[in-house]
């Protein structure tokens, strides 16, 4: 299992997202999101959601900055920070988190921050505890 990120990181990481979150399209819902993802070898990408007209074409900001990290030769990903608005600390839907099992671990560290300051800390096994895998061709659980 990857070390969990410690508070100073976490601190970095939220002020990555916060600004991504600045930059996020999203006239519809009007719910702006940013996410950071940290690489197995530390390297961190940022990236904020992206919505479109056709909703089902939008795209999440977890997803955006891990497409930006596999664009960038990453493989695995230790670390998921989201923030977004809202009393609530804000889960990455069913799609990210599989976005996240593809690259990452059960024990992927997922920490979800609202704009408010609530904030929650889970490992991508308590949020999506059975993945889907392709066959024994797979990824298969790391």
């Amino acid at each position: 299992m990857p070390p969990a990120l410690d508070d100073l990181a976490v601190a970095a990481l939220v002020g990555l997202a916060a600004t991504a979150r600045e930059r996020a399209h999203a006239p519809y819902s009007g719910f702006a999101v940013g996410a950071a993802v940290v690489a197995d070898d530390d390297r961190v990408f940022a990236a904020c959601n992206v919505e479109n007209a056709s909703y089902g074409l939008s795209l999440c900001a977890e997803r955006a900055a891990l497409a930006e990290a596999v664009a960038r030769g990453v493989r695995a990903v230790r670390a998921v920070v989201v923030v977004a608005g809202g009393g609530e600390p804000p889960r990455p839907c069913g799609a990210c988190l599989q976005w996240i099992a593809e690259l990452g671990g059960p024990g992927t560290e997922i920490v979800s921050v609202s704009i408010g300051g609530a904030r929650e800390r889970a490992s991508l096994r308590d949020l999506l505890p059975r993945p889907y895998r392709l066959g024994s061709e797979g990824a298969g659980d790391r």
